[in-house]
């Protein structure tokens, strides 16, 4: 005699395309299909003569189960059906729990089915082409407090995130709940997509970003995709790439500007004082990044509206050259934005010129780079990372009308001569100037503030990293 067997079976969201063959023919074997009645719609023309479906009603799975395991202990085979996959919020853990409660001999065969996050993905395009992760909003049999962690760790993750039971009469404002949660952890533009009744005849498709997304448009036959922060719009699909032309591929999000982005918002929500002007925000969150030193809200000193001047400056060519004390602070500086605003980065503490003049004035080498280039890029921007001696001949050359420059960043960092330096450059007060106040900088930390200027039109959407 064969041995009593249930198979546990996916039919798909309800297309008949999408139906596996495994599944049709286990329906084609089964004396007795149960499920809900629903879906008997989209197997009875694969049902043989005589089996009969049973119809066990809405949220009586536990009832579907055992009814399955008495007519299977009674010599029948049977196929529980399940929409989508019946292993993804479906009946399978089920069955093999109950199997071991029971003690019962039958054999259990678990079938996939396409599941619905699946078929909506197919039907958005291909947002689930990186790193994804499934939520239930179901909080019937788990406390929403553990969702809301599972929801909170997604985001933070940068998972592509598919969200099953987002709303129904009775649960109407946890998908709001999702919503403000990830815009705390994500860009406002995020695409969006929400598919309701994949596959089927209602079927509706929807794409949008996260600012705009609307909760109130969905249901329980709703599977809504939030994208990670590489996912993009094109062509009307989403798209979520692997990264094969990561490289080629301008305007889109780069792996290493999404960690910069994460960053830039995790610093912005542990700011102290977030209530500061874009212009100094999108420097000090430079500064912090590169840092990693909150206490730079307290050392970073900005002229009000510098960044903002010296952006402008740059993109209307009145500067055109930026010079760097060291070396070190000029490799900082993000070569594709030096090459997208046509600016040349130099650094005369090697050229030949500068151990002469050095060594017969009795100067520093940075002391004399800073002479040579005063003398041929008096407007420049000039940077500071290192040497507070070359700050120091700065400040005297436009006391004597021999520098003008277009702007200062001010970021020596040392014990000797270096407040001291700061003190002097900050009572030029027609020179718009970054300073970072005290002992500490470094060429890390003026180059970054370099960056910050370079990209400024990317602060009010927060998006750094552009070059990287």
């Amino acid at each position: 005699m064969e041995q009593a067997k249930i198979y546990i079976v996916g039919i798909g969201p309800g297309s008949p395309q999408d139906i596996t063959p495994a599944v049709i023919e286990a329906i084609r074997r089964s004396d007795v299909v149960i499920g809900y009645q629903y879906y008997f719609q989209f197997i009875t023309p694969y049902l043989r003569p005589g089996a009969r479906c049973v119809d066990s009603g809405m949220r009586r799975e536990k009832a579907r189960a055992e009814q399955a395991f008495e007519l299977a202990e009674g010599g029948q085979t049977v196929s529980v059906i399940s929409s989508g996959d019946a292993g993804i919020y479906g009946m399978a853990p089920l069955l093999y729990e109950m199997k071991a409660h029971r003690g019962s001999r039958v054999e259990l065969e678990v079938l996939p089915g396409i599941s619905a996050f699946q078929k909506a993905a197919s039907l958005l395009g291909a947002p689930i082409g990186h790193d994804f992760c499934v939520l239930s909003l179901s909080d019937l049999m788990t406390p929403w407090s553990v969702i809301e962690k599972r929801i909170r760790a997604a985001a933070v993750a940068d998972f592509v995130t598919a969200v099953y039971n987002p709303r129904s009469d009775g649960r109407y404002w946890q998908l709001h709940r999702l919503k403000e949660i990830f815009l705390e952890e994500r860009s406002a533009d995020t695409p969006v997509g929400y598919v309701r009744q994949a596959g089927r005849e209602e079927q509706a498709v929807n794409l949008t970003t996260l600012s705009a997304f609307d909760p109130e448009q969905t249901d329980m036959f709703t599977i809504v995709l939030i994208g990670n922060s590489q996912t993009y719009l094109s062509d009307g699909c989403m798209v979520t790439p692997r990264g094969y032309y990561r490289d080629a591929a301008p305007g889109r999000v780069t792996l290493g500007q999404g960690i910069m982005m994460e960053s830039f918002r995790t610093i912005e929500r542990e700011l102290r004082n977030k209530d500061i002007p874009l212009d100094r925000k999108w420097a000090l969150l430079h500064a912090i990044h590169t840092t990693a030193d909150f206490e730079m809200e307290h050392l970073l000193y900005a002229d009000p509206d510098a960044v903002r001047h010296l952006y402008e400056k740059i993109i209307h060519h009145d500067i055109h050259t930026i010079i760097t004390d060291v070396t070190m602070a000029a490799a900082g500086i993000r070569r594709g934005a030096l090459e997208r605003l046509g600016i040349e980065v130099k650094c005369y503490l090697h050229d030949p010129r500068v151990a002469t003049m050095a060594s017969e004035k009795g100067i520093t080498r940075t002391q004399a780079g800073i002479r040579l280039a005063v003398e041929e890029h008096p407007e420049a921007l000039y940077v500071f990372g290192n040497a507070p001696t070359a700050l120091m001949e700065l400040c005297e050359l436009m006391r004597r009308g021999k520098a003008h420059p277009g702007g200062i960043v001010a970021a020596p960092v040392g014990f000797v001569h270096v407040c001291e330096s700061k003190y002097m450059v900050k009572t030029f007060r027609d020179v718009p100037k970054l300073i970072v106040e005290g002992r500490k900088g470094g060429s890390n930390l003026a180059a970054t503030l370099v960056n910050a200027i370079l990209c400024f039109n990317d602060a009010e959407q927060l998006a750094p990293g552009r070059d990287v």
